[in-house]
């Protein structure tokens, strides 16, 4: 196997549990959070930087100012005049690509699908959900009330969204911008973990059906 799965995922949708799952059965590295402390140790960033940052649109000037102190390690002048949430979006696009030359692996969010799409071994996947399954899931996972946890979603979600499309030339949950998108209130978390295993054979087999003029 040499294929290298990348997740984007509505927030309540399950695709971290779903990556999760698809990882340890193909017996393949996940990286979710643990993306970050690759990129921190790579770059010399510190940790914390990440996590204030992870997946969120551009950071105000004042945050940059004050979390700019804490930065190190790139001695290029381009990096030191380059804004923190730039530095911190590089190091993380470094991060999956080095992470992919090491061979297949599950990568959840951060723009890994933007990083690797000249990758011949990517399967870029973007699992979504109806609003109602999200919003129970998020309650019973954080002890949230419905309405808590509704506007917890749509803060994520547009979160998430203003990330992705500040950094990609994509649009974050299109269905252009992926090559499989998984509905997981339809086929649940293990029949998404299915779909994608059935995915990756049909992709690694050579397996292409040509588009006719009656598509």
């Amino acid at each position: 196997m040499k294929t290298i799965i990348t997740i984007g995922r509505e927030f309540g949708s399950g695709g971290h549990l779903i990556g999760k799952l698809l990882a340890e059965d193909l017996k393949i590295p996940f990286y979710d959070k643990e993306l970050l402390d690759q990129a921190a140790k790579h770059s010399g960033l510190a940790k914390e930087i990440f996590e204030n940052q992870d997946e969120k649109p551009t950071s105000s000037f004042l945050y940059s100012l004050v979390m700019d102190t804490y930065s190190f390690g790139y001695t290029s002048n381009v990096m030191n005049d380059m804004p923190l949430n730039q530095k911190v979006f590089l190091a993380q696009f470094d991060t999956v690509k080095k992470l992919a030359q090491q061979g297949p692996c599950v990568i959840i969010g951060r723009c890994a699908d933007y990083a690797l799409e000249d990758n011949p071994n990517l399967l870029s996947v973007f699992i979504h959900a109806d609003l109602d399954v999200r919003v129970r899931r998020i309650s019973n996972l954080y002890d949230l009330t419905d309405n808590k946890a509704r506007d917890r979603i749509r803060k994520n979600d547009k979160s998430r969204s203003s990330y992705y499309n500040y950094y990609t030339s994509k649009e974050w949950g299109s269905v252009d911008s992926y090559h499989l998108c998984l509905d997981s209130s339809k086929f649940g978390i293990d029949g998404c973990v299915e779909i994608i295993k059935n995915a990756i054979a049909h992709k690694e087999s050579g397996y292409h059906h040509g588009i006719t003029d009656k598509d």
